[in-house]
């Protein structure tokens, strides 16, 4: 994961390649990096040969429609943010690392109802040691994390959840579901003991699949039917969708999202930009931490910049482009 300068040096370097005689064959699915880059690019679908279309004749938009097969919106449609109430605070915040060695570094930031608040930088800077800290599965040295005013760091799991935040993790297999589980299952993984879905140990199924049918069909995840299937047969976008179903299904103050559209194709990203938009329209705090560069400029109303477990600079949409943000996450500031 490079920075905008960086990527720009890449592509310098390939085009020298190119003009010293060598063949360069890439493999992405950012469209923006295809159409700097390449001369000709081939298109798959499911394993399926599409096209090979000259790059200079076609559009973002022809190459995300020939690779989804449906017309797909590129730039995110949302309304200015009206962000309220501080919801969410993290307060010079210090922990390290399995090695010992210090990753967080006094780090502060605030998020708001009404607001996605975007991390951006590039990866190994902190994101998934603050992520840790936030959801206590790592200790911190000193700091406070706060919901709604009440401190909730060195506690637990279910502490974290008890107090009304909501996590999409960015290995969704890893923490997100539970591969040998059905779609069923994993839909009440953070709710299975609750009285609607079990007495006295005993689970009450009738009610898990009842509860899981009507979050496949508002997420339309596919294929139709699968509430008894093994989760780990679903393609990638459907896993997300389960997961953003069943995290926002819990109502949560604090909604983050953690490279929310990571492998997924343009079709399933624009389906979870949607959705996060959606969740702010409704009054909820967002935290997205993403190292796409443009998911964060398209999706976020604020922005803060990480860089050596530390909150660099926060800014407004309208004061972040690709230039400032990438500076920053370099270690610049946006004076020099």
């Amino acid at each position: 994961m490079l920075t905008s300068q960086e990527i720009d040096e890449l592509i310098q370097i390939m085009k020298r390649l190119i003009e010293s005689g060598k063949t360069i064959i890439i493999i992405t699915h950012k469209l923006k990096e295809i159409k700097r880059s390449a001369d000709y690019c081939t298109v798959i679908r499911r394993g399926e040969y599409i096209d090979t279309v000259a790059v200079a004749e076609v559009s973002q938009e022809d190459l995300a429609s020939m690779m989804v097969g449906r017309k797909v919106r590129l730039a995110v449609e949302k309304t200015e943010a009206e962000p309220k109430e501080v919801v969410f605070e993290v307060s010079k915040l210090n922990a390290k690392d399995e090695r010992g060695v210090q990753v967080l570094n006094d780090l502060s930031f605030q998020a708001r109802a009404g607001e996605i608040f975007g991390i951006a930088g590039v990866d190994g800077n902190g994101q998934t040691e603050l992520v840790e800290a936030i959801t206590n599965l790592r200790k911190v040295d000193s700091g406070t994390i706060r919901i709604r005013g009440k401190e909730i760091q060195n506690t637990t799991t279910r502490n974290t959840m008890d107090s009304g935040i909501s996590t999409i993790h960015e290995d969704r297999q890893k923490r997100g579901i539970i591969p040998d589980f059905t779609v069923a299952d994993n839909v009440v993984l953070d709710n299975f003991k609750c009285g609607s879905f079990s007495r006295k140990g005993i689970l009450n199924r009738a009610a898990i699949r009842s509860t899981a049918s009507g979050l496949l069909k508002e997420y339309d995840v596919r294929p139709d039917g699968c509430e008894d299937l093994l989760i780990r047969g679903l393609s990638g976008g459907n896993q997300q969708k389960v997961i953003i179903g069943r995290e926002i299904a819990n109502d949560p103050e604090l909604l983050i999202a953690v490279q929310p559209t990571r492998g997924l194709d343009v079709g399933a990203i624009e389906y979870v930009h949607k959705t996060l938009i959606r969740e702010r329209d409704k009054g909820k705090a967002i935290l997205l931490i993403s190292l796409e560069l443009d998911e964060i400029l398209n999706v976020a109303d604020t922005i803060g910049v990480i860089y050596d477990g530390s909150i660099n600079a926060i800014l407004s949409r309208s004061e972040a482009d690709e230039n400032s943000i990438g500076l920053l996450m370099a270690g610049g500031t946006l004076h020099e």
